[in-house]
């Protein structure tokens, strides 16, 4: 019984590791993304308030599955942002610490079947003037 628990635990290893492996092979080598719709947070006085954000476009290049890592544009930045990259089933999380050790976060989905588009959110967990400010945006990524 033990010898099959070890030997059925390899197999499904096996297969996770090869799925994987082809599916790097099938991610793109970037993204460009669109967030339309979000929500932003600030604390201040003791209470949230809560706003709609302006939307937000940016593209992720460069991405190095096997590495680990990838680099954020935007038309605001002439200088390309370092991104880290987390693996998970379905989906890529790219994380960038901004100035002042603060975090972004953009997980993108598989690409649904229909549209050809990523699904995507993206998180932003910042503070202003030693007050908490964060965000959510949901939107979409395209392959580049």
């Amino acid at each position: 019984m033990r010898i099959a628990m070890v030997v059925c635990s390899g197999l499904m290893l096996a297969v996770l590791l090869v799925a994987g492996s082809a599916n790097a092979d099938d991610e793109p080598d970037g993204f460009a993304c669109t967030f339309e719709a979000g929500t932003s947070w600030s604390y201040d006085k003791q209470s949230f308030n809560r706003k709609a954000p302006a939307p937000l476009r940016f593209e992720i290049a460069g991405i190095d599955l096997d590495g680990q890592s990838a680099r954020l544009l935007t038309e605001e930045s002439d200088k390309p942002g370092s991104l880290r990259i987390v693996r998970a089933i379905n989906a890529n999380h790219f994380l960038e610490v901004v100035n002042e050790g603060f975090l972004n976060i953009t997980t993108i989905y598989d690409k649904d079947a229909v549209s050809g588009k990523y699904p995507a959110v993206h998180s932003r967990h910042f503070g202003l003037f030693g007050q908490p400010v964060f965000a959510q945006y949901a939107g979409f990524c395209t392959a580049k």
